[in-house]
């Protein structure tokens, strides 16, 4: 199994399969509009500027279950992440990361790499690095900048 099993509903309302991805190494990560670390949003976006053309995509998964902090609408989100920090990197509709409703790809990713204590998606901003063949590498701490995951990118794109 690996996440090209799955798919999602963009921002736009349309089903996208995970499999559209093929061959490209992924950051999978649940945001949300306001919370400490939104401002993360603007080094995806720079990592993403930076190596989207040697195959990096970024899949953003807002997320309302930690202190509300993604109330808005799909399309309140993507003006945010748009007019905020100039997202242009694939954002999907709001989901639940953890619990029954957990959509089925964070409960997937969750099983193959654990956080410190548990494998439940602890904050916003958690952060999957997801290889060319769709396998999980590694899970980076919602407190992890994105910007410290860049030496551990460049490895997945040589790879």
């Amino acid at each position: 199994m690996s996440v090209y099993e799955f798919s999602a509903k963009t921002l736009m309302g349309e089903e996208k399969a995970l499999a559209d991805y093929k061959g490209n190494v992924l950051i999978i990560v649940n945001t949300a509009s306001k919370c400490g670390f939104t401002p993360q949003f603007k080094e995806l976006q720079e990592l993403y500027d930076k190596y989207k053309d040697e195959g990096l995509e970024i899949l953003g998964f807002p997320c309302n279950q930690f202190m509300n902090q993604d109330p808005g609408t799909d399309e309140d989100i993507q003006e945010f992440c748009q007019l905020n920090f100039g997202v242009s990197f694939q954002m999907f509709s709001k989901i639940d990361v953890n619990g029954k409703d957990a959509h089925p790809l964070y409960a997937y990713l969750a099983s193959q790499k654990s956080g410190m204590l548990s494998k439940k998606i602890k904050w916003n901003f958690t952060k999957f690095l997801v290889d060319r063949q769709g396998e999980v590498i590694d899970r980076y701490a919602p407190q992890t900048s994105p910007a410290k995951m860049e030496d551990d990118i460049k490895k997945a794109l040589q790879s």
